[in-house]
């Protein structure tokens, strides 16, 4: 069976919004201020051991539109713009990113059947509105949460809507020397 493994991008006041800069909001790019090669390397290696990403509408249009350009030389950009994506969606029309799939179903159902499915585990970035509703669903196996050391004051929270109740097991901490540290979470 595989799992579903959350990976966010957190400020200390729980704001995920816009780590990258690509939305263009109040607090665009608030990530790159923390310069950690180990955080660099902690990315690319999640990235690389997961068989899939599982996005919601704005984060895959986000990466849609940036990723195809994109190349490296440690392959990232190639597992990227490779691996299977599946969007979950009501109203994007096409997914022309390379391997992507529209989920249009209900979303526990299709995560699911995703779940029930032979291959790897299935990494989710980013997508707020999804995360929450996996977790309303008990669908996420995995958190693994990139709590730098800044607080923005405003934003859109990882956790901010009803049902977002939770217990979890913390069975990892990884500080880095920036300050930040990952957080990884497992439902008990």
């Amino acid at each position: 069976m595989r799992r579903i493994v959350v990976t966010e991008f957190v400020s200390l006041d729980g704001v995920m919004e816009d780590p990258g800069g690509a939305e263009g909001t109040r607090h665009a790019g608030w990530t790159f201020q923390f310069n950690d090669p180990e955080g660099m390397k902690y990315k690319l290696d999640e990235t690389m051991d997961h068989a899939a990403l599982l996005l919601g509408r704005i984060t895959y249009e986000g990466f849609a539109a940036a990723w195809p350009a994109m190349t490296d030389e440690v392959g990232f950009a190639d597992k990227m713009n490779g691996m299977p994506k599946y969007v979950v969606s009501k109203t994007l029309e096409r997914a022309d990113w390379n391997n992507s799939t529209i989920l249009r179903g209900d979303i526990a159902q299709e995560v699911s059947a995703l779940k029930e499915q032979d291959g790897g585990d299935i990494l989710v970035a980013g997508s707020a509105s999804l995360v929450r509703e996996l977790l309303v669903h008990d669908l996420v196996d995995e958190y693994r949460l990139m709590v730098f050391p800044i607080v923005l004051g405003s934003g859109k929270r990882l956790f901010a809507g009803e049902g977002d109740a939770a217990t979890l097991k913390l069975v990892d901490v990884k500080p880095l020397k920036s300050g930040t540290v990952i957080l990884t979470y497992h439902r008990p």
